[in-house]
């Protein structure tokens, strides 16, 4: 029997985790709540499930669990109601902008009894599973330090937290929040420790009014400069063909063209719409020792995350397709293939989460989510420890 399952927001993400459940046959849509009148009508059209508006309509146990996808700001609401209505959840990242949604997050979940599992799906990968068994293993000694990169992409930046609904932090969260506690949670998760102290560097260094090229307009259709510009909205979305991030700019446009004309995805990328970081550096101090060097920046190709892993023995570097590894005692400098392309995304993370969470809620057995509120909610401290230190230029110790 498959789980049942409701979901609360039927955007690009919520869509996604809820055909990978269909699609697996571990899960079927018996409800969606979503306040877009279109979005509403496509998911309940496509599952054949009921459809409400919005959450606070669900006022009873209509399935076993519930995907919550909505925008960051709205995840405290329906995951609090529905936690309490004994709905096993699994809630995509970030659990919410601020320490006091989240926490009450955790506690209605643990209130109530029921699973959470947050989309950190980088925990999910093969590739993560690879690598974490070498450190586990013994295979580079004991850890001493970590490198590792976020290669945003400058398309990726442009389109998402320029133009798209993350640019700014009051309506959405920091930019280390939205696009990072996933590497935050999978540095923790990879060296096995907590952090102690954390200090952060960075700032909004290009995507300002005052890089504006001369000549330059306010929407690319009308721009003299958007040729030679690399942030050129026709260029980005007219090579990228059907599916994301196109689908995201058409969602309430006709065609292209009167997106770019009307929405936000054509506008120009130095309007001074947006105020989160565009480049950011965090370094860490774990408890166990092991120290942390974590940089995200726009200023990159859209690739998988580069890491780094100094250990007493040995040395592993990874890419997200393959890892290096070379041995101090023996020599031996070896690759471990885990795909056979490297990609921009979460290399098979999404679906691997979605089957370990239905798994988790068929079987009763909450040990297959890799991740409970109490660790989602210690990686997400880290995040807004770093924003403390960022914007106050001290190291913040963690209790």
């Amino acid at each position: 029997m498959s789980t049942s399952l409701v979901l609360v927001g039927a955007g690009q993400r919520g869509m996604g985790y809820a055909r990978r459940a269909v699609a697996s046959g571990a899960g079927r849509i018996v409800a969606v709540a979503e306040p877009d009148p279109d979005r509403r009508s496509r998911a309940a059209g496509e599952f054949g499930a009921a459809a409400v508006a919005d959450w606070r309509e669900i006022d009873g146990r209509l399935a076993d669990a519930a995907i919550v996808a909505t925008q960051d700001r709205d995840h405290e609401g329906p995951a609090v109601h529905l936690a309490g209505l004994g709905y096993h959840l699994l809630l995509e990242k970030p659990m919410a902008p601020e320490e006091g949604p989240a926490t009450r997050i955790a506690s209605a979940v643990d209130d109530a009894g029921v699973m959470l599992a947050v989309c950190h799906v980088l925990r999910y990968t093969p590739y993560t599973k690879v690598l974490k068994s070498l450190i586990d293993d013994g295979r580079i000694g004991d850890v001493v330090s970590i490198q590792h990169l976020e290669p945003v992409g400058w398309w990726h930046q442009a389109h998402s937290f320029v133009r798209g609904a993350w640019r700014d932090t009051a309506s959405s969260s920091p930019m280390l929040l939205a696009k990072s506690c996933h590497d935050i949670d999978w540095l923790l998760y990879v060296a096995g420790s907590p952090a102690r102290r954390v200090s952060s560097f960075g700032g909004l260094a290009h995507f300002k009014p005052s890089s504006k090229p001369a000549g330059a307009a306010d929407r690319c259709l009308d721009c003299a400069v958007e040729p030679d510009c690399p942030y050129s909205a026709p260029r980005i979305y007219r090579d990228a063909g059907p599916g994301w991030p196109v689908s995201v700019v058409l969602s309430s446009y006709a065609d292209l063209d009167e997106a770019l004309r009307l929405g936000p995805y054509g506008e120009c990328v130095y309007n001074g719409q947006n105020d989160v970081v565009d480049h950011q550096v965090v370094t860490m101090e774990l408890e166990s020792g092991v120290t942390v060097a974590f940089t995200m920046t726009a200023f990159t190709p859209a690739e998988q995350r580069k890491t780094r892993i100094f250990g007493t023995h040995g040395y592993l570097d990874g890419d997200g397709a393959a890892i290096r590894m070379v041995d101090f005692r023996t020599g031996a400098d070896t690759v471990v293939t885990v795909s056979d392309q490297v990609s921009a995304g979460h290399a098979d993370g999404d679906e691997a989460l979605v089957d370990a969470f239905l798994a988790a809620v068929a079987s009763g057995d909450a040990s297959l989510i890799r991740s409970d509120a109490a660790t989602s909610l210690a990686g997400h401290r880290v995040v807004w420890a770093a924003e403390r230190a960022r914007h106050t230029g001290t190291v913040v110790s963690l209790a």
